[in-house]
């Protein structure tokens, strides 16, 4: 998976990129077909002091792609929370896809029962 690392106002240290880099082989561990993740990492002083750091990401894969954003007052906390809401959106995609296949594999059967 390609990573984009980019950000606004903070300092990019080795752990932050390591915290990152955790969290998304986790994500890579739900759908290993995702293509590209872009992360935005941002700072602002102007915000209440309890939304401060903000996260954003964005994971390219077939279909739509996946969006989260979030605002916390510690970056570590802001960087799990989007990866929460990624790590939701998967799983609804996911099993959409199964939901799907279910029904089409029990209409065939029921198709078949009735001839």
């Amino acid at each position: 998976m390609k990573l984009i690392l980019s950000t606004h106002n903070v300092t990019l240290t080795k752990a932050i990129e390591d915290h990152i880099l955790a969290r998304l082989d986790k994500l890579e561990h739900f759908d290993r077909w995702t293509v590209d993740a872009r992360v935005t990492i941002e700072h602002d002083d102007t915000r209440d002091p309890n939304k401060a750091f903000g996260c954003s990401m964005r994971i390219g894969m077939r279909g739509p792609d996946l969006f989260a954003e979030d605002h916390e007052a510690d970056l570590y906390s802001a960087v799990d929370a989007v990866t929460k809401k990624i790590e939701q959106q998967i799983r609804k995609r996911h099993n959409k896809t199964k939901a799907k296949k279910h029904t089409e594999a029990s209409r065939s059967k029921e198709r078949g029962r009735s001839t």
